[in-house]
């Protein structure tokens, strides 16, 4: 399944929030400023992917494929957030700017900012 990028940051966002604990659609919704009813149909189409479930308390948990496809954003975000302060970008637009490219960079590119960041750390 292509993911778009809004599901990509809602997978992010779930995967990022169930690191200090149990992660509820109300949780995604703040985080992320949205509505919840915009949270109900996204966690639907995400489960109808098989990218995560829902148990009997309503709490998020990522399925595998869901966790990998949030790690893989994650990674993709801290990179670029990381080289663009390197550049000499603040922290906040950086962040900002790499949630814009993470969704549409390509592996190449990726992997040539990973390797430059790291002989220039």
């Amino acid at each position: 399944m292509n993911l778009h990028e809004s599901a990509e940051m809602y997978l992010e966002t779930i995967y990022v929030l169930s690191k200090k604990g149990a992660v509820r659609s109300i949780d995604v919704a703040e985080e992320m400023g949205y509505s919840k009813p915009s949270v109900s149909r996204a966690v639907g189409l995400l489960k109808k992917g098989g990218y995560l479930t829902v148990d009997g308390v309503g709490n998020l948990i990522l399925t595998e494929m869901g966790e990998e496809r949030a790690k893989s954003v994650f990674e993709r975000h801290t990179v670029l957030t990381e080289f663009l302060v390197g550049l000499g970008v603040s922290a906040e637009v950086a962040s900002d700017d790499a949630c814009k490219i993470e969704h549409v960079i390509s592996a190449e590119t990726l992997d040539a900012i990973k390797r430059f960041t790291e002989k220039n750390r």
